[in-house]
């Protein structure tokens, strides 16, 4: 099942759309509660679509597929390398990326994203997938010059736009051989599996929920396959993970400060 969230007169509004790529409203504001179908508003293409879900908090994994710890000389990581974004990054497909005055290098990243469904807390990796509301793509955007030179990686992971996701949430998918790969202008950066993950998903979850209390709409990024390289303003950036969909942004220089 596909879970959308898109553009109404009133704000957004969630609903399925089927497999003909149908849009049907469902009855309340909950994805993760009254999935019934209500009226059909149109097709996909007719519809506004905007990040699937709205996120208190957004937790990412570093360095969880070896070649990528590798190919930036980093030592694989003997427990999940945890990071931040606020949820002010966040961006709907089809959205602009920004990219900050600030920086001089911006990476794109494509990530299988968990979405979580019900209130989490200590769970264990055996309980996992009963807080998992499904699956959707997403994109660490990076300026990666900022990243190196800081202590922690909040500045350089953190700016408005750098964490593209949708197009939808995908609720009945097996994460554990997906494809996952990036995209940009053409031209194909990554291309990796998540059966090669360091650390699994029931144990991201575990590990994580240990230390904080995950709420329904937060998200965990499981981590990025080899191959990142920079970007210029102007090229568009392709995530498609199997089995769930495409995610497209265009980088686009930053605008100028509000006064």
């Amino acid at each position: 099942m596909r879970i959308v969230r898109f553009q109404g007169s009133d704000g957004p509004i969630w609903g399925i759309a089927d497999a003909l790529d149908r849009v049907h409203v469902f009855g309340g504001n909950d994805p993760f509660g009254d999935r019934a179908l209500g009226p059909d508003v149109g097709s996909l293409a007719d519809v506004e679509l905007l990040a699937p879900v709205a996120p208190s908090k957004v937790i990412c994994v570093g360095r969880n597929y070896r070649e990528h710890a590798a190919e930036f000389g980093n030592a694989v990581p003997d427990q999940p390398l945890l990071f931040w974004k606020p949820s002010s990054s966040i961006v709907g497909p089809g959205d602009e990326i920004h990219y900050p005055s600030l920086s001089k290098r911006v990476d794109p990243e494509a990530e299988l994203v968990i979405v979580i469904s019900r209130e989490a807390h200590r769970i264990s990796a055996d309980r996992a997938s009963e807080v998992i509301g499904g699956y959707t793509c997403g994109n660490d955007v990076t300026a990666r010059d900022i990243q190196k030179s800081d202590d922690q990686w909040t500045r350089g992971k953190g700016f408005d736009t750098f964490c593209p996701i949708g197009p939808w949430i995908e609720t009945e998918l097996d994460p554990n051989d997906l494809r996952v790969t990036c995209t940009v202008d053409g031209e194909l950066r990554q291309d990796g599996r998540t059966r090669d993950l360091i650390f699994p998903i029931p144990y991201l979850i575990e590990y994580i929920t240990r230390f904080t209390r995950l709420l329904p709409g937060d998200l965990v990024m499981t981590g990025t396959p080899e191959g990142v390289a920079p970007m210029t303003i102007g090229q568009t950036v392709l995530v498609e993970v199997e089995g769930i969909g495409r995610l497209e942004n265009r980088l686009v220089a930053e605008p100028p400060p509000l006064g």
